[in-house]
Protein backbone atom coordinates (compact mmCIF):
# COMPACT_ATOMS: atom_id res chain seq x y z
CA UNK A 1 0.00 0.00 0.00
CA UNK A 2 1.14 3.61 -0.73
CA UNK A 3 -0.79 6.54 0.55
CA UNK A 4 0.91 9.40 -1.53
CA UNK A 5 -0.77 10.76 -4.28
CA UNK A 6 -1.40 10.00 -8.14
CA UNK A 7 0.15 13.09 -10.55
CA UNK A 8 -1.53 14.29 -13.41
CA UNK A 9 -0.18 16.85 -15.98
CA UNK A 10 -1.82 18.20 -19.55
CA UNK A 11 -1.19 21.18 -21.31
CA UNK A 12 -4.86 22.68 -20.20
CA UNK A 13 -8.19 20.94 -18.86
CA UNK A 14 -8.50 17.72 -21.08
CA UNK A 15 -6.53 15.46 -19.15
CA UNK A 16 -9.55 16.11 -16.80
CA UNK A 17 -10.95 13.46 -18.59
CA UNK A 18 -8.40 10.81 -17.05
CA UNK A 19 -8.83 12.61 -13.65
CA UNK A 20 -12.67 11.53 -14.23
CA UNK A 21 -11.76 7.55 -15.01
CA UNK A 22 -9.33 7.94 -12.27
CA UNK A 23 -12.12 8.83 -9.67
CA UNK A 24 -14.25 6.62 -10.87
CA UNK A 25 -12.33 3.16 -10.74
CA UNK A 26 -9.88 4.33 -7.80
CA UNK A 27 -12.07 6.26 -5.65
CA UNK A 28 -9.87 6.30 -2.81
CA UNK A 29 -6.93 7.98 -4.19
CA UNK A 30 -5.55 11.40 -3.74
CA UNK A 31 -4.49 13.08 -7.19
CA UNK A 32 -2.37 16.07 -7.53
CA UNK A 33 -3.10 17.68 -11.02
CA UNK A 34 -1.27 20.65 -12.98
CA UNK A 35 -3.06 22.02 -16.07
CA UNK A 36 -0.47 24.27 -17.97
CA UNK A 37 -2.89 26.71 -19.11
CA UNK A 38 -0.82 29.81 -19.34
CA UNK A 39 0.79 28.31 -22.14
CA UNK A 40 -1.65 25.79 -23.57
CA UNK A 41 -2.07 25.08 -26.72
CA UNK A 42 0.97 22.32 -26.54
CA UNK A 43 -0.49 20.72 -30.20
CA UNK A 44 1.10 23.63 -31.95
CA UNK A 45 4.62 23.68 -30.84
CA UNK A 46 7.75 22.30 -31.55
CA UNK A 47 8.91 18.38 -30.37
CA UNK A 48 12.23 21.00 -28.35
CA UNK A 49 9.37 23.24 -26.60
CA UNK A 50 6.79 20.04 -26.03
CA UNK A 51 9.96 18.21 -24.27
CA UNK A 52 10.89 21.27 -22.20
CA UNK A 53 7.24 21.92 -21.17
CA UNK A 54 6.79 17.81 -20.08
CA UNK A 55 10.01 17.95 -18.16
CA UNK A 56 8.94 21.30 -16.41
CA UNK A 57 5.71 19.69 -15.60
CA UNK A 58 7.65 16.39 -14.23
CA UNK A 59 9.06 18.42 -11.78
CA UNK A 60 6.48 20.39 -10.38
CA UNK A 61 4.44 17.09 -9.84
CA UNK A 62 7.27 15.33 -7.98
CA UNK A 63 7.90 18.45 -5.63
CA UNK A 64 4.62 16.83 -4.24
CA UNK A 65 5.83 13.52 -3.44
CA UNK A 66 3.38 11.79 -6.11
CA UNK A 67 3.77 8.06 -7.07
CA UNK A 68 3.18 7.83 -10.41
CA UNK A 69 2.94 10.30 -13.17
CA UNK A 70 0.48 10.02 -15.74
CA UNK A 71 0.72 12.45 -18.76
CA UNK A 72 -2.60 12.86 -19.68
CA UNK A 73 -1.78 14.70 -22.88
CA UNK A 74 -1.70 12.77 -26.34
CA UNK A 75 0.27 15.74 -27.84
CA UNK A 76 3.38 15.21 -24.38
CA UNK A 77 2.92 11.54 -25.02
CA UNK A 78 3.58 11.25 -29.09
CA UNK A 79 6.17 13.86 -29.25
CA UNK A 80 8.59 12.92 -25.91
CA UNK A 81 9.52 9.38 -25.92
CA UNK A 82 8.01 7.54 -22.78
CA UNK A 83 11.53 6.53 -21.68
CA UNK A 84 12.87 9.80 -21.70
CA UNK A 85 9.64 11.00 -19.27
CA UNK A 86 10.56 7.87 -17.22
CA UNK A 87 13.82 8.60 -16.34
CA UNK A 88 12.79 12.02 -15.46
CA UNK A 89 9.98 11.39 -12.97
CA UNK A 90 11.89 8.07 -10.80
CA UNK A 91 8.78 6.86 -10.46
CA UNK A 92 5.65 4.57 -12.36
CA UNK A 93 5.15 6.22 -15.43
CA UNK A 94 2.83 5.91 -18.66
CA UNK A 95 1.41 8.30 -21.27
CA UNK A 96 -1.36 8.53 -22.76
CA UNK A 97 -0.71 6.82 -26.16
CA UNK A 98 0.47 3.12 -25.52
CA UNK A 99 -3.07 2.29 -23.59
CA UNK A 100 -5.15 3.45 -26.17
CA UNK A 101 -2.66 1.92 -28.94
CA UNK A 102 -3.15 -1.31 -27.35
CA UNK A 103 -7.05 -1.14 -26.45
CA UNK A 104 -7.43 -0.36 -30.44
CA UNK A 105 -5.19 -3.45 -31.64
CA UNK A 106 -7.39 -5.41 -29.11
CA UNK A 107 -10.68 -3.61 -30.47
CA UNK A 108 -10.25 -3.93 -33.90
CA UNK A 109 -11.62 -7.19 -35.99
CA UNK A 110 -9.86 -5.86 -39.12
CA UNK A 111 -6.74 -3.70 -38.09
CA UNK A 112 -8.57 -0.65 -40.09
CA UNK A 113 -8.07 2.05 -37.26
CA UNK A 114 -8.50 5.93 -37.14
CA UNK A 115 -6.28 8.24 -35.35
CA UNK A 116 -7.90 12.12 -34.49
CA UNK A 117 -5.89 14.40 -32.32
CA UNK A 118 -3.86 17.53 -32.15
CA UNK A 119 -1.69 18.46 -35.08
CA UNK A 120 1.78 17.50 -33.39
CA UNK A 121 0.11 14.29 -32.26
CA UNK A 122 -1.08 13.26 -35.80
CA UNK A 123 2.49 14.61 -37.48
CA UNK A 124 4.22 12.36 -35.20
CA UNK A 125 3.04 9.46 -36.38
CA UNK A 126 3.34 7.94 -33.24
CA UNK A 127 -0.14 5.86 -32.81
CA UNK A 128 1.24 4.52 -36.13
CA UNK A 129 4.57 2.85 -34.91
CA UNK A 130 2.94 1.84 -31.47
CA UNK A 131 0.03 -0.01 -33.35
CA UNK A 132 2.26 -1.60 -36.17
CA UNK A 133 4.41 -2.99 -33.24
CA UNK A 134 1.29 -5.04 -32.33
CA UNK A 135 -0.27 -5.45 -35.26
CA UNK A 136 2.15 -5.16 -38.49
CA UNK A 137 -0.37 -5.43 -40.85
CA UNK A 138 -2.56 -2.53 -39.39
CA UNK A 139 -3.95 0.06 -41.33
CA UNK A 140 -3.80 3.63 -39.96
CA UNK A 141 -5.44 6.20 -41.48
CA UNK A 142 -4.87 9.67 -38.86
CA UNK A 143 -6.64 13.41 -39.28
CA UNK A 144 -5.71 16.42 -37.09
CA UNK A 145 -8.64 18.28 -35.67
CA UNK A 146 -7.32 21.70 -34.11
CA UNK A 147 -10.61 22.96 -33.96
CA UNK A 148 -12.27 20.44 -31.47
CA UNK A 149 -9.88 22.04 -28.24
CA UNK A 150 -11.58 25.66 -28.61
CA UNK A 151 -15.02 24.18 -29.29
CA UNK A 152 -15.30 21.76 -26.25
CA UNK A 153 -13.31 24.36 -24.05
CA UNK A 154 -15.94 27.15 -25.07
CA UNK A 155 -19.19 24.95 -24.40
CA UNK A 156 -20.12 24.37 -28.21
CA UNK A 157 -20.53 20.04 -27.09
CA UNK A 158 -24.70 19.70 -27.11
CA UNK A 159 -25.44 17.06 -29.46
CA UNK A 160 -27.08 19.15 -31.44
CA UNK A 161 -24.94 21.97 -31.79
CA UNK A 162 -24.80 22.87 -35.41
CA UNK A 163 -21.44 24.37 -35.36
CA UNK A 164 -19.85 21.11 -34.00
CA UNK A 165 -21.11 18.61 -35.99
CA UNK A 166 -20.21 20.48 -39.98
CA UNK A 167 -17.12 20.80 -38.20
CA UNK A 168 -16.73 17.15 -37.11
CA UNK A 169 -18.36 16.00 -40.13
CA UNK A 170 -14.76 17.92 -42.23
CA UNK A 171 -12.28 16.32 -40.05
CA UNK A 172 -14.05 12.57 -39.96
CA UNK A 173 -14.98 12.48 -43.57
CA UNK A 174 -11.57 10.86 -44.98
CA UNK A 175 -11.59 8.23 -41.84
CA UNK A 176 -15.47 7.78 -42.91
CA UNK A 177 -14.00 6.90 -46.25
CA UNK A 178 -11.53 4.23 -45.77
CA UNK A 179 -14.14 2.31 -43.38
CA UNK A 180 -12.69 2.53 -40.23
CA UNK A 181 -13.77 -0.14 -37.39
CA UNK A 182 -11.58 1.47 -34.80
CA UNK A 183 -11.37 5.09 -33.86
CA UNK A 184 -8.61 6.74 -31.72
CA UNK A 185 -10.09 9.70 -29.43
CA UNK A 186 -6.10 10.54 -29.29
CA UNK A 187 -6.54 13.96 -27.65
CA UNK A 188 -8.15 14.22 -24.36
CA UNK A 189 -10.51 16.80 -24.99
CA UNK A 190 -12.54 14.66 -27.35
CA UNK A 191 -14.11 12.25 -24.99
CA UNK A 192 -16.48 15.46 -23.90
CA UNK A 193 -17.93 15.44 -27.72
CA UNK A 194 -17.89 11.52 -27.52
CA UNK A 195 -21.83 11.29 -28.43
CA UNK A 196 -21.37 13.47 -31.89
CA UNK A 197 -18.40 11.95 -32.68
CA UNK A 198 -19.93 8.39 -32.14
CA UNK A 199 -23.34 9.35 -34.16
CA UNK A 200 -21.05 10.42 -37.28
CA UNK A 201 -18.92 7.72 -37.20
CA UNK A 202 -21.53 5.11 -36.93
CA UNK A 203 -22.16 2.99 -33.62
CA UNK A 204 -20.79 0.00 -35.42
CA UNK A 205 -17.02 1.95 -34.91
CA UNK A 206 -16.04 1.49 -31.82
CA UNK A 207 -14.25 4.62 -30.29
CA UNK A 208 -11.21 4.14 -27.98
CA UNK A 209 -11.35 7.06 -25.43
CA UNK A 210 -7.45 7.85 -24.42
CA UNK A 211 -7.79 9.29 -21.32
CA UNK A 212 -10.43 6.59 -20.27
CA UNK A 213 -7.65 3.70 -21.32
CA UNK A 214 -4.98 5.31 -19.67
CA UNK A 215 -6.69 5.74 -16.60
CA UNK A 216 -7.35 1.78 -15.99
CA UNK A 217 -3.22 1.46 -17.63
CA UNK A 218 -2.44 3.40 -14.21
CA UNK A 219 -4.75 1.29 -12.09
CA UNK A 220 -3.32 -1.98 -13.38
CA UNK A 221 0.51 -0.62 -12.70
CA UNK A 222 -0.51 0.33 -9.22
CA UNK A 223 -2.31 -2.87 -8.55
CA UNK A 224 1.28 -4.73 -9.98
CA UNK A 225 3.63 -2.84 -8.13
CA UNK A 226 1.85 -2.90 -4.57
CA UNK A 227 1.46 0.98 -4.76
CA UNK A 228 -2.80 1.55 -4.11
CA UNK A 229 -3.69 3.40 -1.23
CA UNK A 230 -4.83 1.55 1.67
CA UNK A 231 -9.18 0.84 1.65
CA UNK A 232 -10.67 3.98 2.97
CA UNK A 233 -14.44 5.10 3.23
CA UNK A 234 -14.16 8.85 1.91
CA UNK A 235 -13.60 9.18 -1.79
CA UNK A 236 -9.86 10.89 -2.14
CA UNK A 237 -8.79 14.10 -1.99
CA UNK A 238 -7.98 16.47 -5.56
CA UNK A 239 -5.66 19.33 -5.90
CA UNK A 240 -5.73 21.36 -9.10
CA UNK A 241 -2.71 23.51 -9.75
CA UNK A 242 -2.73 25.79 -13.08
CA UNK A 243 -0.23 28.56 -14.56
CA UNK A 244 -3.44 30.69 -15.38
CA UNK A 245 -6.02 32.04 -13.71
CA UNK A 246 -7.91 29.52 -11.91
CA UNK A 247 -11.66 31.33 -12.80
CA UNK A 248 -11.45 30.12 -16.43
CA UNK A 249 -9.84 26.70 -15.57
CA UNK A 250 -13.04 25.91 -12.96
CA UNK A 251 -15.60 26.75 -15.59
CA UNK A 252 -14.74 24.30 -18.23
CA UNK A 253 -13.24 21.89 -15.79
CA UNK A 254 -17.21 21.02 -14.47
CA UNK A 255 -17.55 19.99 -18.53
CA UNK A 256 -14.88 17.49 -18.25
CA UNK A 257 -15.53 16.16 -14.41
CA UNK A 258 -19.25 17.01 -13.98
CA UNK A 259 -18.81 18.34 -10.66
CA UNK A 260 -17.74 21.77 -9.34
CA UNK A 261 -13.78 22.51 -9.28
CA UNK A 262 -14.50 25.52 -7.54
CA UNK A 263 -12.30 27.40 -4.69
CA UNK A 264 -9.86 23.95 -5.15
CA UNK A 265 -8.03 25.35 -8.16
CA UNK A 266 -4.49 27.26 -7.01
CA UNK A 267 -2.34 29.41 -10.01
CA UNK A 268 1.10 28.81 -9.50
CA UNK A 269 3.85 30.64 -10.80
CA UNK A 270 5.30 29.26 -14.05
CA UNK A 271 8.74 31.03 -13.16
CA UNK A 272 9.06 28.70 -10.41
CA UNK A 273 8.85 25.29 -12.76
Amino acid sequence: MDNRPIGVFDSGVGGLTTVKELTRIMPGEDIVYFGDTGRVPYGTRSKQTIAKYAMQDVDFLKKHNVKMIIAACGTVSTNVADDKIAKAAGVPYTGAVLPAAQAACAASPTGKIGVIGTTATVRSGMYGKLIRNIRPDAKIVGNSCPLFVPLVENGYIDFENQVTRLVAKDYLEPIIREKVDTLILGCTHYPVIYDIINDLMGYEVTLIDAGKETARFAQRCLTENGLLHEERQEAGEIQYYVTDTPEGFEEIAYRFLGVEAKGKVQMVDIDTL
